[in-house]
């Protein structure tokens, strides 16, 4: 018998959209949009753990760690700092609605501008162990392939070879350049459908993506409408699998 597993990415802008004094708090609207998107799986990025300016600006800056407060009753959340700043830091996460058996992390920052990582969950689905690395790629076109060399040896590393795997986050990929790279690893997402994520307010390319191996697609969905591009400038992508 076969299970469907969705899966949702989103980045989320560190919960705050708008610039200076200007600028407005959207992680609590955020924190409703995540349970609405009802995924099994929901990967996340630019995720603050804290911003000590953040919170003595906005006076209903949450007390826990974003990934904590996003989190929806039940699921299980996995985060990961991959930037320090001079305020706080930030990161990826991992919102589970099954249990979570293991994480890991491995830096993958390309130059010292720009400080990345993956983030790396197993979940129990049932009876099977799925593998889930969520990852937000560099900005510079270089960093980005050899960010996904070092996704390939860390997969071969890490990984069963027949082990279900979901590779998802923001790539930064505008134009799918990185799609033959990472089907060389085995890795597939769903090609033909238009799948604009950014930017939110008038989508005119895809920067996120969910990639899989040892999974059946099932369907791929982005949200629209005012409430999705006031909370980032990311629009989130779902994606449904059949285990």
């Amino acid at each position: 018998m076969s299970s469907t597993l969705r899966v949702a990415t989103y980045n989320i802008h560190k919960g705050v959209q708008g610039m200076g004094p200007t600028r407005r708090l959207e992680i609590h609207n955020i924190g409703h949009a995540v349970e609405q998107l009802d995924a099994d799986i929901v990967c996340l990025q630019e995720v603050r753990k804290l911003h000590r300016r953040e919170e003595q600006f906005f006076t209903r800056w949450p007390q826990l760690p974003q990934a904590e407060f996003l989190a929806p009753e039940g699921y299980t959340p996995v985060y990961q700092t991959n930037a320090t700043t001079r305020h706080g830091e930030h990161g990826n996460a991992l919102l589970s609605r099954w249990p979570v058996v293991s994480h890991g992390h491995e830096d993958c920052s390309d130059h010292r501008f720009e400080q990345r990582g993956m983030l790396h969950v197993e979940v129990q689905l049932e009876r099977r162990i799925v593998h889930v690395i969520v990852l937000h790629l560099g900005l510079i076109a270089a960093s980005r392939l050899r960010q996904v060399e070092q996704l390939g040896r860390f997969i071969e590393r890490e990984i069963p070879a027949r082990a279900p795997l979901v590779v998802a986050g923001d790539f930064n990929d505008w134009g799918g350049k990185l799609r033959p790279a990472m089907n060389k690893l085995g890795l597939k997402d769903f090609i033909g459908e238009r799948q604009l994520t950014y930017p939110a307010r008038l989508p005119l390319t895809q920067l996120d993506y969910v990639y899989a191996r040892g999974l059946k697609p099932v369907g791929v969905e982005i949200p629209r409408g005012r409430i999705w591009w006031r909370m980032s400038d990311h629009l989130p992508l779902i994606a449904e699998f059949k285990v």
